[in-house]
């Protein structure tokens, strides 16, 4: 089992950035491949970004990709994921999940057993 805190998120002007955080608590986080995920409202749930357990793989959504980094420091239990060159369509609450079989089916929500609560990131036009 682990616990999932995202933080980080707010309200930026387009063409800003941001910085989330998703700290891990419980199983040991280098035991899990780590996803990022959005959901808009009256949207479904959306891929962002995904990173494997050593954090030397990494894979994008085809509309973040060249803007958004992920990374993760195991050592202090937290993966990240840095956003530049916000825009407004990237208004979404942002989730994090933890992955602990290092699905193949890293873009779907379902692979992923643990998520956290989410936090909002609205970007104004």
């Amino acid at each position: 089992q682990v616990q999932l805190v995202e933080s980080g998120g707010g309200l930026v002007q387009a063409g800003g950035s941001l910085k989330l955080s998703c700290a891990a608590s419980g199983r040991t986080f280098s035991d899990f491949a780590m996803g990022w995920f959005r959901q808009a409202p009256g949207k479904e749930r959306e891929f962002v970004a995904a990173i494997n357990r050593s954090g030397g793989v990494t894979r994008y959504a085809e509309s973040v990709k060249g803007r958004f980094t992920i990374f993760r420091d195991n050592a202090k239990n937290t993966v990240y994921l840095q956003m530049n060159s916000l825009k407004p369509e990237d208004t979404a609450v942002y989730y994090c999940a933890a992955d602990l079989y290092g699905s193949a089916r890293y873009r779907e929500g379902n692979a992923y057993e643990h998520w956290g609560q989410g936090t909002q990131v609205s970007v104004s036009s």
